[in-house]
């Protein structure tokens, strides 16, 4: 009369959505959208990182002294 308790039993299970075709290509859709944008980020990351370290190792550079001015003429005005 009373049925051993086993784990098929004692919880009922909850029947899934079925999922549309749209609803199925969809989410797989935007997992693959997400997985490429993954890819992406870590890529530029990666050669940011690439980018810094290559910066870093070059030597900074000298500034050289710039040519003086030389005299400006001075206007008509100012000469009158």
């Amino acid at each position: 009369m009373t049925d051993a308790i086993t784990r098929d039993n004692l919880f009922r299970q909850v029947p899934k959505k079925p999922q549309s075709k749209a609803e199925l290509t969809d989410s797989t859709s935007r997992a693959i959208t997400q997985a490429e944008t993954d890819s992406r980020q870590a890529k530029t990351q990666r050669l940011r990182q690439a980018r810094l370290q290559m910066e870093a190792r070059q030597p900074q550079p000298v500034p050289t002294k710039g040519r003086a001015k030389k005299a400006g003429r001075t206007s008509r005005l100012a000469a009158s």
